[in-house]
């Protein structure tokens, strides 16, 4: 199996990954300091869920062929810059059209909010190919040879998701402990634009970027 050196290798590049400011930190930061508790949460289960699906595909070798098929690449990244771009334009969008308090985009439902969080996050891990063509790189490097590359592969897609949940636990207490001064209409106002702006930006460059 995984010797324990290059398991914690895989933690050390993954580590930092996860601590760099990115998509996933703008969007965890602003549903849970504006939004419903249940939903932040759920916009973080839904990108591990993204996380573990991408893991277990490339664990698989289903990536690979993702990766070397330019039509299934292409589909799938103009598919998540299009998502990315509209929900960033949408957030951005909605801080013009009012000057009090910007609603949540989409609005906040009126039953439970977890699962539109879920699906929120999940969409913006699994509609981004640039995911699927990391794991491809960076997965068979940690695997030794003569491995189960499946079950090797899902128990480093694990350690991703556990230091990932980690940290992202960390961003949603933080924010809600921010909760009352982001919450004032200009915080939240330069929030929603900063987030958005991120958002949008990732779409654009998913749409200008190159196989």
């Amino acid at each position: 199996m995984i010797t324990l050196s290059a398991t914690l290798s895989f933690i050390a590049v993954v580590g930092l990954l996860t601590l760099t400011p990115g998509m996933d930190t703008a969007l965890i930061l602003r549903t849970a300091a504006v939004g419903d508790t249940r939903r932040a949460w759920g916009v973080v289960t839904g990108i591990q869920t993204g996380t573990l699906a991408w893991g277990a595909l490339t664990s698989a070798g289903v990536t690979a062929l993702l990766t070397a098929s330019h039509v299934a690449y292409e589909v799938l990244r103009w598919a998540g810059a299009c998502y990315l771009t509209w929900m960033g334009l949408t957030m951005l969008w909605s801080t013009l059209r009012r000057r009090g308090i910007a609603p949540d985009v989409p609005p906040e439902p009126t039953g439970d909010a977890f699962l539109p969080g879920w699906r929120r996050g999940a969409l913006t891990n699994l509609l981004n190919p640039k995911v699927g063509a990391f794991y491809v790189a960076l997965l068979p490097q940690f695997i030794p040879a003569g491995a189960p590359a499946f079950g090797a592969g899902l128990l480093l897609t694990a350690v991703h998701i556990g230091l990932g949940a980690v940290w992202s636990t960390v961003l949603v207490l933080l924010a809600r402990r921010l909760r009352r001064a982001l919450q004032r209409p200009l915080a939240r106002r330069v929030l929603d634009r900063i987030t958005g702006t991120v958002i949008a930006g990732f779409g654009v460059r998913l749409a200008l970027s190159d196989h």
